[in-house]
């Protein structure tokens, strides 16, 4: 039977199956999480009220409710107590999807800035032509291609079966907060119009904030990095 509720579920409301961690032996601390498997159809499952959020609205988020959820007993996934290991493991191979969306997040910025600094004239020429506008889209050009390769790597040792968790984390930490700084150089390049939703520099900017805080907050990658050196 499971009671609680979990928050933040992308594709909560469009779910047939959902994998859910809950507490099985209290006295164990974090080595007394199991996993389950739950059918959305299980009696006392429900979803919550999607949220509204600052950005990628597309994405459906809400909250999952457990109200004397009944399950039997072959629901259990993997061993008993087993469920911070798998839940950390499935962690892994998220913090790379979400490099992944940064890079494109990243890409997407400098794909709208470039043009815009071509075409866009001031004093008499584009302000591409100006050092200031020239350092910013060098910076997310480079940036960008960093990223890029950084999550390369992470996904090549994973799918060689080799050790890869430091490998995601950088790619997360680095990806992420490229695609934040990105973002805000692009709505810098594009001025007053960068701020308005004519453009889309303002939804990538909107975006990119979650990449920061999705599968593991800036601050908890910097942690994981340094534990992994021998911290």
């Amino acid at each position: 039977v499971l009671n609680g509720t979990k928050c933040f579920i992308t594709n909560a409301n469009l779910a047939g199956v959902v994998v859910a961690t809950a507490v099985t032996d209290p006295g164990r601390g974090s080595r007394g999480i199991s996993s389950f498997i739950v059918p959305t159809d299980a009696p006392g499952f429900s979803v919550g009220k999607k949220y509204a959020k600052l950005g990628l609205k597309a994405s459906d988020t809400a909250e999952l409710i457990f109200e004397d959820c009944r399950l039997p007993a072959d629901a259990l996934l993997g061993e008993r107590n087993a469920g911070l290991r798998q839940f950390l493991t499935a962690l892994d191979g998220g913090r790379i999807s979400i490099a992944a969306l940064s890079v494109g997040i990243a890409q997407a910025c400098l794909d709208a800035s470039l043009p815009y600094a071509k075409t866009r004239v001031q004093f008499g020429r584009p302000i591409s032509s100006f050092q200031a506008v020239q350092f910013k889209l060098a910076d997310m050009a480079m940036e960008t291609e960093l990223a890029r390769l950084m999550t390369y790597k992470a996904a090549w040792l994973k799918d060689s079966g080799r050790p890869f968790s430091r490998e995601a984390a950088m790619a997360k930490l680095y990806a992420s907060e490229v695609s934040v700084r990105a973002a805000l150089q692009a709505v810098q390049i594009h001025g007053g119009y960068g701020y308005m939703e004519e453009y889309p520099v303002e939804r990538y900017l909107r975006d990119a904030k979650l990449m920061e805080i999705g599968e593991g907050t800036s601050e908890i990658h910097r942690l994981v990095i340094a534990r992994s050196l021998g911290c």
